[in-house]
């Protein structure tokens, strides 16, 4: 019989008289970490980190939060830790899913009232608009402004999916992505914390997958009252916090 599927870890077996809907069988990785509010197992073999939003308009000192005066020195704290963190995802065949604002040319998956909340005045350089310096429209899939930055160059194995609200679930294939690589278990990063990191994990929840931030790889450039509050509310409705050096320790052999 043939393997036909989406993925690997997602297939039936086939031939023209019959059809084995039988899905091959993922051997658990069991991981025990350091979590808050407690400690948490979890199984390797079925997870998958979501990284948001680490893009040039948002992290680069020449994209477009920069650009209307924005310190982005806190959207760039995560690209340290996550330089260390994936490797190590990656070498145990976690997949990386890089979720990104991304934003039609056209502009029409975009709402007034969407476009309002990134040019308020309706006279600045919104979604779509030519930056003044760089001239690479804001947020635009395909433009510079919406590449990752170059710290975190993705993998040619990494997953990519262009988003154009607050959350990653929305209007996306990311929830039909996850479910054909059998993933239960979601690690969060990116930026920013209180706003589309947020949003992805609230959805995520929703949606019956686990969920756990890792702290030091998510970070907002909102004052810091958003993140405690942000922590606050993945801890008491969504979840479980972690810091990356703890779990690199605990997937250590």
């Amino acid at each position: 019989m043939i393997p036909i599927g989406p993925s690997p870890r997602n297939t039936w077996r086939v031939s023209g008289e019959a059809a084995d809907l039988v899905r091959p069988a993922i051997a658990p990785r069991p991981v025990t970490v350091a979590a808050r509010p407690k400690r948490v197992t979890f199984d390797l073999a079925r997870s998958a980190i979501l990284v948001i939003d680490m893009q040039n308009d948002f992290c680069h000192r020449d994209g477009w939060l920069a650009s209307i005066g924005v310190d982005v020195a806190p959207a760039r704290a995560p690209i340290a830790p996550l330089c260390a963190l994936l490797p190590l995802l990656r070498a145990a065949s976690v997949p990386v899913v890089w979720v990104n604002w991304g934003s039609r040319p056209d502009r029409l998956n975009l709402s007034p009232a969407l476009l309002h909340v990134y040019n308020g005045s309706g006279a600045g350089a919104g979604l779509g608009d030519p930056l003044p310096g760089t001239g690479s429209p804001v947020l635009q899939t395909g433009a510079w402004s919406a590449q990752v930055v170059d710290e975190l160059a993705p993998d040619p194995r990494d997953i990519r999916i262009d988003k154009h609200r607050m959350s990653g679930f929305w209007d996306t294939p990311l929830d039909s992505i996850l479910r054909n690589l059998r993933v239960d278990t979601l690690f969060f990063a990116g930026v920013n914390l209180d706003q589309c990191v947020l949003h992805t994990m609230a959805d995520a929840n929703f949606a019956g997958f686990d969920t756990l931030l890792v702290e030091d790889c998510a970070a907002t450039t909102n004052p810091d009252f958003c993140r405690q509050a942000t922590i606050l509310n993945i801890h008491q409705i969504f979840g479980f916090t972690l810091a990356s050096t703890d779990l690199m320790e605990a997937m250590s052999p």
